[in-house]
């Protein structure tokens, strides 16, 4: 029989990091010793403390029990209760905030809840490509606002078409920016608020990376500009500030009616995060911070060995602020396919292609600050031997 897959699907461009996976595989078969800064996916363990709770929790039996849908209250106060330390931003946990199995689940599950058929959403390009596909998978249509250098890698409000402005459904921001690490003030968010309510758009922010900021920098929450709970949604992750990748555990928080929708979503879906996770993620979140000081420096050691390396062998590259990525332009006259490729096949180093991104990343490519010091400067010599 030929089953045929749902036009949804056969919209979507194969996932990106799933193919850079089978290409580094490929090349490792071939006995390259590979350094990967593909993927970011932290190499770090999670903290011992949360990992001592966790087992804790999964040894009592009430946790084995389905967990509810919107999360525990108690996980969902925690969440509210950061919020307002570390950003000022006052959360009603039982009507604003819910859980997420990794917030990668939430924004892939939001467009169910408020986009219809046709709809129109905007999505920066570059961007992580869950916005564009979960947009799809709502059968909706996604627009690109491209993400410029000359316009620090924000999108430009202004240059969007008022006709479009008006029909668009949402609107999506990620500060600090994947791939392109870039940040954003609460004046841009402002701006953000303003746009969102003369065209009555909702905003989705990722700010999975806020708490990755170096030398000093404390990126700021969305919810933080006035009138942002009036439009907006807010989705955060555990898994960078912690090493809990593999763990899946999120939050959402925001305008009561869009986690309400996401919550109505999510009740016929999935049947909520592991009762034992969210009481791990309750001493993250609550703990002593020790552990995100030390990330954050060991990130801004590993940060400063590629983005000097990089830089002696002439690529343009700008030294990060915050995230664990870092975004370099191609050698004049080279496409980032073509580039990323070469690192690989010929210096056994694997990077991200930055039009996998969307069109306007064509150009770049994307390095993860996710192997040692030693691993990292063994990069750069690898590269330094390419002659770029």
């Amino acid at each position: 029989m030929n089953f045929e897959r749902a036009q949804r699907l056969q919209k979507l461009p194969p996932y990106l990091f799933k193919e850079i996976d089978r290409l580094r595989d490929e090349v490792r078969s071939q006995g390259v010793d590979i350094i990967d800064l593909g993927v970011g996916d932290p190499d770090q363990p999670t903290p011992g403390h949360i990992i001592e709770s966790l087992a804790k929790a999964a040894a009592d039996p009430a946790t084995h029990k389905y967990p509810a849908y919107s999360g525990m209250d108690r996980f969902r106060k925690s969440v509210a209760a950061w919020y307002g330390r570390r950003f000022g931003v006052d959360l009603d946990a039982l009507s604003q905030v819910i859980t997420l199995i990794g917030s990668k689940e939430g924004i892939a599950h939001f467009p169910l809840a408020f986009v219809n058929p046709g709809d129109k959403v905007l999505v920066p390009s570059p961007a992580y490509p869950v916005y564009s596909a979960s947009t799809y998978m709502a059968d909706g249509e996604p627009v690109e606002m491209p993400l410029l250098k000359e316009n620090n890698f924000l999108p430009d409000l202004e240059a969007i078409d008022p006709a479009l402005a008006q029909e668009a459904k949402a609107l999506v921001i990620n500060y600090p920016n994947n791939p392109t690490a870039a940040v954003a003030d609460l004046d841009f968010y402002a701006k953000v608020v303003e746009f969102a309510k003369a065209n009555e758009i909702i905003v989705v922010s990722d700010a999975a990376y806020t708490e990755m900021g170096f030398d000093g920098y404390q990126a700021p929450s969305f919810l933080q500009a006035p009138g942002a709970l009036e439009v907006g949604i807010e989705f955060h992750s555990l898994s960078k500030t912690y090493n809990m990748t593999g763990w899946r555990l999120g939050m959402a928080a925001g305008n009561a009616e869009l986690v309400g929708g996401l919550g109505q979503v999510k009740s016929q879906v999935d049947s909520g995060a592991f009762d034992a996770v969210q009481e791990a993620g309750i001493i993250a979140l609550e703990a002593d911070q020790s552990c995100v000081d030390e990330m954050r420096q060991m990130y801004t050691g590993r940060r400063d060995v590629l983005v000097a390396g990089l830089k002696d062998l002439g690529l343009e590259v700008e030294p990060p602020q915050a995230t664990f990525y870092v975004w370099c332009a191609c050698p004049p006259g080279i496409k980032s396919a073509d580039f990323t490729m070469k690192l690989l096949s010929e210096a056994g180093v694997v990077s991200t292609p930055g039009n996998g991104f969307g069109d306007a990343g064509e150009g770049y490519v994307r390095f993860a600050l996710t192997v040692d010091q030693e691993r990292m400067a063994e990069a750069v010599e690898r590269l330094a031997k390419l002659g770029l």
